[in-house]
């Protein structure tokens, strides 16, 4: 038996991407009513983009349980940020790490503004939860994908906005494996076969690539993360299995 749907309306931080698709087909299982928010910052290229509009027509099309749940879709401008923060994520070039141990693909603050601005957006549209994808098991060490930056950012906006706004990070915890698993938990292997497909994580976007886990160049930090944790995946689900009869 399911559980009651959740009243309160989400916001979702889509951006395209693995973890993104994932956090979206979550709360479409637990919420009311869903919107989702993507943005564009002046990304090196805007693969990630276009995989929205694919994945939520895929998600409607094929999950028409989900279908009502899911409401308006939402593009912002945010290209000041590749003025203010010059990275591999904004640039054509090499991706490497920093002398501050971070990778240059790190964007200052991005993911700070990103929930500011969906939070503004969701006061505006009387929407209560704000849904990430971001993680700090298997990722590559952004500080404002910590849990304790959530944390405050939470308390933060909900003080700003005088009403409570409440951060939701499904896979805060979880390894890529487990987030691959909990897409088969939500939308079983549809599901997994859709996030694969269509759903984009390399930082090149590299899409003439195709390999067992999506798309990608196959070498860089994103393609690494999503590649180890597809083999982790399907090499647990075969042990779960056990021999074939």
């Amino acid at each position: 038996m399911s559980l009651p749907l959740d009243p309160r309306g989400a916001l979702v931080l889509f951006s395209g991407g693995q973890d993104s698709a994932t956090c979206l087909a979550w709360a479409l299982a637990r919420f009311a009513h869903v919107e989702t928010i993507g943005f564009d910052y002046g990304q090196r290229h805007r693969v990630e983009l276009d995989c929205r509009s694919l994945l939520l027509r895929e998600l409607r099309w094929q999950f028409a349980h989900w279908a009502p749940r899911l409401g308006v879709d939402h593009l912002l401008d945010l290209r000041q940020l590749a003025q203010i923060g010059a990275t591999a994520m904004t640039e054509e070039r090499a991706i490497e790490w920093q002398a501050n141990g971070l990778p240059n693909t790190f964007v200052p603050g991005r993911n700070l503004l990103f929930f500011t601005y969906a939070a503004a957006l969701a006061y505006r549209r009387g929407l209560t939860v704000l849904v990430g994808g971001m993680c700090e098991t298997d990722y590559s060490g952004y500080p404002d994908c910590r849990d304790n930056t959530l944390k405050a950012l939470q308390v933060a906006l909900s003080l700003g906005l005088a009403g409570p706004m409440t951060v939701e990070t499904p896979l805060m915890f979880l390894d890529k494996a487990q987030t691959w698993t909990l897409s088969e938990q939500l939308g079983g292997p549809a599901l997994v076969d859709l996030i694969t497909e269509h759903s984009h994580s390399c930082y090149l976007g590299d899409r003439s690539q195709r390999h067992p886990w999506g798309h990608g160049c196959g070498h860089c930090p994103a393609c690494e993360l999503r590649a180890r944790g597809w083999t982790s995946y399907i090499t647990q689900a075969a042990r779960t299995a056990g021999p074939a009869a």
